[in-house]
């Protein structure tokens, strides 16, 4: 039986700066959309692109009341959440996607341990 991944995540356009909270099925592919300014629409008018935070889920029903849950919170609860495992809002893309300097995409499934003292400012 194959194993599904689903991730929810928020992108910033800076430290501190806009929030937005997505859900998907491929985290790498999503973020790069976000980045290169791939779909109109929020990120791409605010630069919203800065991968900040993301969990990961088994079940795509929890992932997408865990985004609807998140998007209900306060700024200031969200902000808490981010700065618990990313206090500086490094941009946890490079790390996780293999680019940049010193960084090495890991194989098999992808979690917050796999990028742990990889992320780039």
């Amino acid at each position: 039986m194959r194993e599904y991944r689903y991730f929810v995540y928020m992108v910033a356009s800076r430290p501190q700066g806009t929030l937005y909270i997505g859900v998907t099925n491929d985290l790498i592919r999503r973020i790069t959309e976000h980045r290169e300014g791939a779909v109109p629409g929020f990120t791409k008018k605010y630069h919203v692109h800065r991968l900040v935070w993301f969990e990961e889920y088994n079940d795509i029903n929890e992932a997408i009341a865990r985004e609807k849950q998140l998007k209900r919170w306060r700024r200031d609860w969200k902000r808490s959440l981010i700065e618990q495992e990313n206090p500086g809002w490094l941009d946890l893309y490079p790390a996780l996607a293999g680019v940049g300097p010193g960084s090495a995409r890991p194989s098999g499934p992808l979690g917050r341990d796999d990028i742990q003292g990889q992320v780039s400012p």
